[in-house]
């Protein structure tokens, strides 16, 4: 895929699924719901405002599994997602939702320094490599993590791992973007985890099937490339979810998804 005509239509997900805000909406009020229901303890991982992160305990001796949102680095924070979290306590999972600064006030590699720290916030509280998973932008910076080996595994949800494709499109008027940045925030180009790796060497690559041809690309070719250097991986595309609903399983204790993420969490 080239041109910018080309990939701002496979990368501009908002403008290629046209009810995205009913879904998002959506997902508010299951984090109210869950705010309510769930009460949750907040930590601060840093100094800056945002640089807090909400913990839904499902005990308090329970694996934890942390969940970085999405947004392109430039939208939305933790209060978005809390209804992911009852579904996981089902299961005995408590869920660790951290915020981050946004582009254009901070650059895209400050981000990742800040899910470093918030990833260590969780291990330091619990004296274990907590499961992390993310979706889009979040996806990329979990299995950042897991290359890093700050995690026991990974689940993707719609990971975009390699910026560069981004860097024509509208999405980098905020990201701001060079080649040489990109190019260095390619987690494609990271080490892949390995059994040398105090870490994980697991990463589930998940896609919803009605994305666009490059979303699905990405998930493929990441699995694809760190399986070939020994790594557990899988690449699921699932029927008739977009890149917002790819999300929905989350809502469900039943969803294989979720007890695939619970597993994760206690292995």
């Amino acid at each position: 895929m080239t041109g910018k005509v080309d990939l701002e239509a496979q990368y501009n997900n908002r403008a290629r699924v046209p009810d995205h805000p009913a879904v998002m909406a959506l997902w508010r009020e299951r984090a109210e719901a869950a705010r309510t229901a769930h009460p949750m303890i907040r930590i601060a991982y840093g100094d800056g405002e945002r640089e807090t992160l909400d913990l839904f305990e499902a005990a308090p001796d329970a694996p934890v599994a942390v969940f970085i949102h999405g947004g392109y680095w430039q939208a939305l924070d933790k209060d978005w997602f809390g209804g992911i979290a009852p579904a996981l306590a089902a299961h005995g999972i408590s869920v660790a939702i951290p915020s981050y600064d946004l582009a254009p006030a901070v650059r895209v590699g400050a981000i990742v320094g800040q899910m470093r720290r918030a990833v260590e916030a969780i291990r330091a509280r619990t004296g274990r490599r907590p499961l992390v998973f993310g979706h889009s932008a979040g996806g990329h910076m979990a299995a950042a993590m897991l290359s890093e080996g700050r995690a026991c595994a990974a689940v993707a949800l719609s990971g975009v791992f390699d910026l560069e494709p981004l860097i024509g499109t509208s999405l980098n008027d905020a990201l701001k973007l060079d080649e040489r940045e990109a190019r260095a925030l390619n987690i494609l180009r990271w080490p892949a985890p390995n059994g040398a790796t105090p870490g994980g060497t697991v990463l589930d690559c998940i896609v919803g099937g009605d994305e666009s041809e490059e979303f699905l690309r990405q998930s493929r070719v990441m699995a694809d490339t760190w399986g070939a250097q020994g790594v557990q991986t899988r690449f699921e595309a699932l029927p008739g979810l977009n890149h917002f609903t790819v999300l929905d399983p989350l809502f469900d204790a039943d969803n294989a998804m979720v007890g695939r993420i619970a597993e994760l969490a206690r292995g």
